[in-house]
């Protein structure tokens, strides 16, 4: 972790065979800024905004597939917190398997929830 001006930078990572995950978080105010990027070529291929009502919009770049993983982490943490959660997730491995997809799915879901216990206990 790291103070800026902005606050706490949380840095989170995950590693299982070639796949490598890397989720940050930084508070803006009561509010929450997340990304998630890994594989080959990390990027932004999609953007998902969540509100403590369970509102969650997306958008997503054309010939991506990051929407739904996005927009599940932004959900989950708005919801836990009560606050607006904004996520950039993309990730890219060449030639992935459909294991592998499994394996990114689940080290994203362990992420977002050791995501959640540290912002528990950073809360006063």
């Amino acid at each position: 972790m790291s103070q800026n001006a902005g606050g706490t930078l949380i840095t989170l990572e995950a590693r299982q065979d070639r796949i490598h995950l890397r989720m940050t978080a930084l508070r803006l105010g009561r509010d929450l800024c997340v990304t998630l990027s890994g594989g080959d070529r990390p990027h932004i291929g999609a953007v998902a905004l969540g509100r403590s009502d369970a509102t969650t919009s997306t958008l997503t770049l054309p010939q991506h597939r990051e929407d739904e993983l996005a927009r599940s982490i932004a959900t989950q943490l708005a919801a836990r917190f009560d606050t607006a959660v904004c996520v950039a997730c993309g990730i890219h491995l060449d030639d992935i398997l459909s294991e592998e997809i499994s394996s990114v799915l689940e080290m994203a879901e362990t992420l977002t929830r050791q995501l959640g216990e540290h912002l528990e206990k950073m809360s006063p």
